[in-house]
This record gives C-alpha cells, sequence and structure tokens, in this order.
C-alpha cells in the first residue's frame, strides 16, 4: 500500500524526532512539528493505521510511537534528506589521512578510530585478502646466534616480523648474505612455490645457514596465507553502552561479543554496491537484530577493495552517517590509488 504524503511527512517526523531524542514520540509533539495545521485527531488516527501498516511501533509504557525496522527503511530509502560532512569534519579526515602509507594495517586501523570518533558509534575496517600476495623485500635482524627477527613486507604494503630461533648457531654477520639470497631467489614468488624454490637451494647452503633460510620462508608464507584472508579491525565498542538502548548490559552482550571475538562475521557489501544499510532484521547476524549497520567501499588498488562500517543502535543518524563514510571512503580511495592524493569536500552522498 503506498502512503499518502501526510502518512510520510508523520513518519518522518517521528523517525527524526526519535532519533535525536530516544523518546517515544507524541502526537502533541507531531502536531507541532507540522505547524498546526493537521487536528491531534487526524494525527492520532493517522499514526493508528501507521502502527497496523507496520512502520510504527507502541511501546506499551508509552502514548507515544517509535519507528519499526519497516519505518526506518522507509525513512531511508525515501524521507532522508541527503547531507555533506561539514568543513570542519572534512579537514579532520584529510588531517587523519593526509599522511604518506606506511603499512595498511596502521591505516585501516586509524580509518576505523577516526569514523568512530565522528559518529560516536563502533567502527570496522575490512581489507579484503589478496589471493595472489606475494613478498616485495625480506630483512633479517641479528638477535643472538641462536636467534633472528624476520621482517617481510609483501607487494600489499603490510610488512610483519617475528623473532625465529635456530637449533644449529648462525653467525650474526651472515644474515646481511641470507637477506640477500632471499630477496634474490623469493621476491615475486607465490606461496605455493616457495617449497620447490628452497628445495633448489639445499645443495649450496651449510646446514647451520640453510636453517635460517628455511624458517624465514616458512615465515613469509604464513604472511602470504594470511594475506590472502580478509583483514577486520574493530574500535570503539564501548561508545555502544552511551546509547540508552545498550545500558542495559544483558542487551549489549552479544553486541560487544561480535565486535570483539567474532568481528569476522560483520556484515560485508552486496555484489558492486559502494553504499549499504542493513536495519536490524535485515542483519543475517542475530547479534545485530536490535542494531543497524552502515557500511561502504572503497578501492585499494590492484582489483582489490575494503570496507568501512559502522554499528549503531536502529536510531542512529542515518543521514549524518552515511555523509562522514561517504567521505572516508572516497578519501582512503584517493589515498591509495592516487599518490595518497586526499579528495575535495563532498557536496552529496553519493
Amino acid at each position: 500500500m503506498e502512503l499518502t504524503a501526510r502518512k510520510k511527512q508523520i513518519l518522518k517526523v517521528v523517525t527524526e524526532r526519535y532519533i535525536d531524542a530516544a523518546e517515544p514520540v507524541s502526537s502533541k509533539y507531531i502536531a507541532q512539528a507540522m505547524g498546526g495545521r493537521v487536528s491531534s485527531a487526524t494525527i492520532r488516527n493517522e499514526l493508528a493505521e501507521l502502527v497496523e501498516l507496520g512502520y510504527l511501533e507502541q511501546p506499551h509504557t508509552s502514548a507515544g510511537r517509535i519507528p519499526s525496522p519497516k519505518g526506518y527503511r522507509l525513512y531511508v530509502n525515501e524521507l532522508m534528506e541527503r547531507r555533506s560532512v561539514s568543513d570542519q569534519e572534512a579537514a579532520q579526515i584529510s588531517e587523519a589521512l593526509g599522511g604518506q602509507i606506511r603499512e595498511m594495517d596502521a591505516v585501516l586501523a586509524q580509518a576505523g578510530q577516526m569514523v568512530s570518533s565522528i559518529v560516536s558509534y563502533p567502527a570496522y575496517a575490512v581489507a579484503a585478502g589478496k589471493s595472489s600476495v606475494t613478498v616485495r623485500r625480506y630483512d633479517l635482524l641479528p638477535v643472538d646466534e641462536g636467534s633472528f627477527i624476520a621482517v617481510v613486507m609483501t607487494d600489499d604494503s603490510r610488512v610483519k616480523s617475528q623473532l625465529l630461533r635456530t637449533e644449529l648457531p648462525a653467525d650474526p654477520q651472515r644474515l646481511p648474505e641470507l637477506a640477500n639470497l632471499l630477496n634474490t631467489h623469493f621476491v615475486g614468488v607465490r606461496a605455493e612455490e616457495m617449497g620447490a624454490k628452497l628445495m633448489g637451494l639445499t645443495g649450496q647452503l651449510a646446514p647451520e645457514l640453510f636453517l635460517p633460510v628455511s624458517l624465514t620462508i616458512e615465515y613469509a608464507t604464513a604472511v602470504m596465507d594470511r594475506s590472502a584472508q580478509n583483514q577486520v579491525f574493530t574500535t570503539g565498542q564501548t561508545q555502544l553502552l552511551k546509547q540508552p538502548e545498550f545500558q542495559d548490559p544483558s542487551r549489549a552482550n552479544g553486541l560487544m561479543s561480535l565486535l570483539t571475538d567474532q568481528k569476522n562475521d560483520l556484515p560485508l557489501l552486496d555484489g558492486d554496491a559502494r553504499m549499504q544499510i542493513l536495519i536490524g532484521p535485515e542483519n543475517v547476524n542475530d547479534a545485530l537484530k536490535d542494531a543497524s549497520v552502515v557500511v561502504a567501499s572503497y578501492d585499494i588498488g590492484d582489483n582489490m577493495r575494503g570496507l568501512i562500517g559502522v554499528v549503531g543502535p536502529t536510531r542512529m543518524d542515518y543521514a549524518a552517517v552515511a555523509a562522514r563514510l561517504a567521505c572516508f571512503a572516497e578519501s582512503l580511495t584517493k589515498m591509495f590509488g592516487k599518490n595518497n592524493q586526499l579528495p575535495p569536500k563532498e557536496d552529496e552522498i553519493q
């Protein structure tokens, strides 16, 4: 059933007031917001019909109304006014993401922290795994005769390191030579080809030198395997507890656990969508049934893309969150793809 213009206006008033005040909205408030042009009796009739149609709900303890997930969906699709970020917010984003890219993990964590601080909800950032990742550079740092630190830089800008211990003493002064050997033979090599390449060097190195090379290749292979998986970073989980809906720990526990322990189950985007809003029961995960998620994509390069998302109550300010996420996503795309040059301030949500 197509709603009349008046019903849509009432739904818009109820939704925006509830987003702002977190309290059921009375017919008296609606009449005032509509400038007194519609009588209270007419508004009460319209509210009753909106409840019957499933767009509004009436809490048992209140005479006021609140939006249902169906009402939020209509609001987001048709009634919500698109917003742009403020000059101050655009400046914050530019300042936070304006530095040179040193390591993707650090950039993603910082982006999530900035989003969370600006929208006051938990945020998460996802870098999609790259199936063909290889190593760009190796470094071996001496610790003592029985151990060294292997540093691996992959071709998707990740830098990982780990302390490795050898069973045979190795001369620390030989490590630069071994690093040069690794950079000569094992750069740009796929994980599944590493073993065969390593076996080809068996007769060329003494056991005490072959062992650190073998340990480094084993570690590099593990790094490449992990790089093929999605990298998920979450931040701002305690922001949930500031929201009236989640001050009861029993309502917040499932969502907090999802954000902390099961973060790989957070929603991703469908297909080639650039932004998606999932409201309440539209989320597959049960922990999100009383929450909403706004998620946007950005391009990393090499046909890869990442995601940045916000998790909050169904009462979240969708227009403001969507505007800020759009700006962040576009900023990250420009950072990764065009020599770290950030975009101008967005005038509209794309």
